[in-house]
């Protein structure tokens, strides 16, 4: 059995605090690294943004999302002494700690093996748009 090893990076260009839905862009990077059966392992290099799985049919889900966290964390809090960037600096760090900044998945059959409404998302937590990059590496 021979043992296979790829990186690459995905760029995302964010345009402020929403959802980006990636998987495309991730199962494209599987495809042409033919690795049909093994693990794809996604991290993101920022400390202001996330990685998640969730809902892909209904937008309702992304949205609940977004005003839970809104709710648990929230911008301008005067507790909150690191605002060199502005009110949703503190709050976008703390975001991205109580969420994921990595994922992995299975390949199967040259695919990221994603149930039918799964989909993968970068959770940009900052209002400004930002270029954001995801390490992705393969083993297979």
């Amino acid at each position: 059995m021979v043992h296979e090893m790829k990186q690459t990076i995905i760029k995302v260009n964010t345009q402020g605090r929403d959802f980006y839905r990636i998987d495309a862009d991730v199962a494209a990077v599987v495809h042409s690294s033919g690795i049909r059966s093994g693990l794809c392992h996604l991290f993101i290099q920022h400390t202001s943004a996330s990685l998640l799985i969730n809902e892909n049919a209904d937008p309702a889900v992304l949205t609940d999302l977004e005003t839970f966290m809104s709710g648990l964390v929230i911008d301008g809090d005067r507790r909150f002494t690191h605002t060199a960037e502005g009110a949703d600096d503190m709050p976008a760090h703390i975001r991205s700690a109580l969420t994921q900044t990595h994922l992995t998945l299975p390949i199967i059959d040259g695919q990221p093996a994603l149930g039918t409404w799964q989909g993968i998302y970068l959770w940009e937590h900052r209002y400004d748009a930002h270029a954001r990059k995801v390490v992705v590496t393969l083993s297979g």
